[in-house]
């Protein structure tokens, strides 16, 4: 009875501990709040907006499901390898992570960022202030993922951890969660590239975060099998943190398609959020262990590669 007690009592405790914790942080950095706030109240307008008047419109959220469950799909291929590889020297996987970043940016500018910048001197009718529309969606972009980087306990294999509530919560979880912030801007870079009712812009941003997902989802399992998890446990969360994607992607396709201008703003903010995991996170950590050159390298070969297939396919 007192353990039962005292484990009933500790839950509430550790809930009061994080959000104090929570707080603290929002109070630290105001204008990360004020911004993330923001940019999470306008989100979250835009998809009711959208998912209110769906209608017999739903043939892109159709697509949008679908594109995001092949990007899944990939990721819990690639992270299947960890079964068969004992292990993979940190060279080559921080060349895999450099191609994924690379493509990942390629995407940004191809697929996100052009059609952004096309659409909104479509709608303005004046190509001086289309810029600025993609401006401010690229703002959103960035503040929501510092937002979610800065108040999101997570952990990364050699920067340590971050966030409230992080001495709180097992390594697994920790990079589970990292992990997680991943995966969530590719998914809502699939929802807008399909908002726009033109598929070809959702199949190139589909194909491409499916391919970085391969080597992405190998890396990932082997650096959680390499900080001591076990490989089928490593799988389990290399792939399950995919399911990430269509989650993003319900938010990107409502986000883009409620209102006109919401269409460049959602793709430019995919975009900034894309953006800032690869500059934030994943070039940093292919840098750590001094492979620089192997690393960049890796990232021209996705980039060239992501430019050709986004040629391609229109």
């Amino acid at each position: 009875m007192e353990t039962q007690a005292s484990i009933s009592t500790a839950q509430p405790n550790q809930t009061i501990a994080f959000f104090s914790q929570l707080i603290d942080e929002m109070k630290r950095h105001p204008l990360i709040t004020a911004g993330f706030m923001l940019t999470v109240i306008a989100v979250i307008v835009l998809v009711l907006i959208e998912y209110n008047a769906l209608g017999g419109q739903n043939i892109r959220f159709n697509h949008a499901m679908l594109g995001s469950l092949v990007s899944f799909s990939t990721t819990a291929l690639g992270a299947c390898g960890v079964l068969l590889l004992r292990g993979l020297s940190t060279k080559i996987e921080d060349s895999m992570l450099g191609f994924a970043a690379g493509m990942m940016m390629a995407a940004s500018v191809f697929s996100l960022i052009i059609p952004a910048l096309d659409a909104s001197t479509e709608i303005l009718g004046k190509p001086a202030l289309s810029p600025f529309i993609v401006v401010i969606g690229l703002a959103m972009g960035v503040m929501l993922m510092l937002g979610l980087d800065r108040f999101t306990p997570h952990a990364h294999a050699h920067s340590g951890t971050f966030g409230p509530g992080r001495d709180r919560l097992s390594g697994v979880w920790l990079f589970t969660m990292a992990i997680t912030l991943h995966n969530l801007p590719e998914g809502m870079a699939i929802g807008v590239g399909y908002a726009g009712g033109d598929d070809t812009v959702g199949l190139a941003i589909t194909s491409a975060i499916s391919i970085q997902n391969i080597p992405e989802g190998l890396a990932v399992a082997m650096a959680l099998r390499a900080a001591g998890i076990r490989p089928l446990l490593a799988l389990i969360v290399a792939a399950g943190s995919g399911l990430m994607e269509p989650i993003g992607a319900f938010i990107g396709v409502g986000v883009a398609s409620g209102l006109p201008l919401a269409y460049p703003l959602g793709l430019s903010l995919a975009a900034g959020a894309m953006l800032f995991v690869v500059s934030h996170e994943v070039i940093p950590e292919t840098h750590r262990n001094g492979h620089q050159t192997p690393a960049t390298i890796g990232l021209m070969g996705g980039f060239a590669v992501m430019m050709v297939l986004d040629t391609a396919l229109g």
